[in-house]
């Protein structure tokens, strides 16, 4: 399908008709009333902020995933422990609970399966197996009570799957609707006319065909480069295989999940290896790898309108509870 530089605005009926076909709002889960849970949620925000569970006292999960970029960093590749370089961009951690998989590759299963092996990650906390990481716990008191809070019934609750647990629990409430989803509840008033018109694009250019869902991607896995090597239009000189490495088959060469679209404005840098830092040019870079289609700057320009709209508010409890003493009291 061509793409047109003069479009007329969309008809928001139709439209409306159209984005639910492909779309589904965030559902915001009632407020918890159950104690345990809300205790491994509590727990868990208060470990996602914890930098002393890392081999240089630095890095917490937050490391990462800073609330003025909306959850993500802003580099193209993050840096954990001792300043060592991750392997691949870092993903905002909003609505990350959306994902199918976690992880670039996918080769995460889960936001409790992804926190819990970041604390053997050479570039993420560098522990060198999780009874380290457990023991630094161990030695800050008030832990002990927090952990038996969260998991009563346990012996020994202060263990590494239970860090993933509430760890995940946390990440589960971090959920960020915006006026795309009050779009998608009926009202078109929500989203402005070029927003309307570059959702319009969105969906008949075929970008939606992998960007879809209630996270706008994050629930498939796709070949970067369709049409056209990816590496060649990003400037990069050594590509990265995707999930090749992981599955040892030649199919999933240059195969990533799909990133999800949610906040996509304020997360730059893009891709995985973080190669572009500019929403427009990593909008024609897709237009071009992935289907064909030479975008003009006033197709560009209204999907990015769009893309915009799916920035939401950061979540209240987005921000580090007071650090627990340590055994000395400080």
């Amino acid at each position: 399908m061509a793409a047109t530089a003069h479009a007329e605005p969309p008809n928001a009926k139709t439209l409306l008709e159209d984005a639910k076909q492909n779309f589904q709002p965030i559902v915001i889960p009632p407020p918890i009333n159950d104690s345990v849970t809300a205790a491994r949620i509590e727990l868990g925000r208060r470990l996602f902020f914890e930098n002393r569970v890392s081999m240089d006292g630095n890095v917490s999960c937050a490391h990462c995933h800073l609330p003025d970029k909306q959850a993500s960093d802003g580099l193209p590749k993050a840096i954990g422990v001792f300043g060592k370089e991750n392997p691949r961009n870092a993903p905002s951690i909003f609505n990350a609970a959306l994902n199918f998989k976690q992880h670039w590759r996918g080769e995460r299963e889960s936001l409790e399966d992804q926190a819990e092996k970041s604390l053997l990650g050479p570039a993420s906390f560098g522990n060198p197996d999780q009874a380290t990481a457990m023991s630094k716990l161990k030695a800050v008191p008030a832990y002990v009570g927090a952990f038996a809070k969260a998991f009563p019934g346990d012996q020994d609750p202060i263990n590494s799957k239970n860090w993933g647990v509430a760890v995940g629990a946390f990440e589960r409430t971090l959920l960020t609707p915006s006026k795309f989803d009050a779009f998608l509840a009926g009202d078109a008033s929500a989203l402005t006319t070029q927003e309307q018109a570059g959702l319009r694009k969105f969906i008949d250019l075929g970008c939606a065909s992998c960007h879809n869902g209630a996270g706008v991607g994050g629930n498939s896995f796709q070949k970067f480069g369709v049409v056209s090597d990816y590496w060649k239009a990003t400037g990069v000189t050594t590509p990265d295989k995707g999930r090749a490495d992981v599955t040892k088959n030649d199919a999933d060469l240059y195969v990533f999940k799909v990133a999800s679209l949610r906040n996509v404005a304020n997360t730059a840098p893009y891709f995985h290896d973080g190669s572009v830092d500019n929403l427009t040019k990593a909008v024609k870079i897709m237009g071009k790898t992935q289907l064909g289609q030479d975008l003009s700057e006033r197709d560009a320009a209204d999907i990015v309108a769009f893309l915009g709209a799916l920035t939401g508010p950061v979540p209240a409890k987005y921000a580090p509870p007071e650090p627990y003493p340590d055994a000395q009291g400080k």
